[in-house]
């Protein structure tokens, strides 16, 4: 029998204000595992939504996706002279390219969660603020970045991103500002490098956008923990589609 809204939240309550040894008797008429998956599921969902928005990233001083390697430390010299520009405007486009991709972002963390091998429950329903997150991260992280990868790229390339990679070679070489990025950079000079740039920008956008996505799905699990009684219902009409009424 699926567990109506007060017994989700009852439950949870129970297990994270008591002792573990008493709190079996709370899970009476509950899954924990099931009620785990619930609650990330719908704290997914409540963080795609708000990351996949226009600035859901980039205006987000908290999970802004910055450049990696090289291209920061370049960006952080030149700003100050006035010609961070073209390396601001690949910023700019790589946390476009996460806040486009969080609707796949969203299925696939949902669709790891579904398979998620729970083999202590009651241990993270009893643990810290963040303990089902911080299980979901640890478990599906890898594979999950694999998943993520190709649809990044895709979104990388529609967004500008790596030809503004290129844009931004150009501009640094004719500066002579960073003569040995825009070497690095520069797709006539070396093909092999600019590839091996746009791989390391794009891993860097995919990890970077998944811990985004862990960071708020925590905030999520968090708010419900401390109030679960008000929060349970709205776990439940995430998962069940928005509708009012369980069954």
């Amino acid at each position: 029998m699926k567990p109506t809204r007060r017994q989700f939240a009852a439950a949870f309550a129970v297990t994270a204000l008591v002792p573990s040894a008493l709190a079996p008797s709370a899970f009476a008429q509950f899954d924990n595992a099931s009620g785990i998956r619930q609650m990330l599921i719908a704290g997914t969902r409540a963080a795609t939504t708000r990351l996949g928005r226009r600035d859901g990233f980039f205006g987000d001083s908290l999970v802004r996706i910055p450049l990696p390697g090289i291209l920061r430390t370049t960006q952080q010299r030149l700003r100050p002279i006035g010609l961070s520009g073209p390396l601001d405007d690949v910023e700019l486009r790589m946390n476009r390219a996460a806040e486009s991709v969080m609707p796949q972002a969203r299925d696939l963390v949902v669709s790891a969660i579904n398979t998620l091998s729970l083999s202590d429950g009651l241990g993270i329903l009893t643990g810290g603020d963040t303990a089902a997150t911080d299980y979901l991260e640890r478990e599906t992280s890898a594979p999950l970045a694999r998943v993520l990868r190709p649809p990044m790229q895709q979104t990388l390339t529609q967004s500008g991103a790596y030809s503004a990679l290129d844009s931004a070679a150009s501009a640094i070489d004719r500066s002579g500002s960073g003569s040995a990025l825009g070497q690095f950079l520069g797709r006539g000079r070396s093909s092999t490098a600019a590839g091996s740039l746009r791989d390391e920008v794009t891993d860097f956008a995919v990890t970077k956008a998944l811990d985004g996505v862990f960071h708020y799905v925590g905030e999520e699990e968090r708010s419900f923990r401390r109030d679960p009684f008000n929060r349970g219902g709205d776990v439940l009409r995430g998962i069940l589609g928005g509708r009012r009424n369980g069954g």
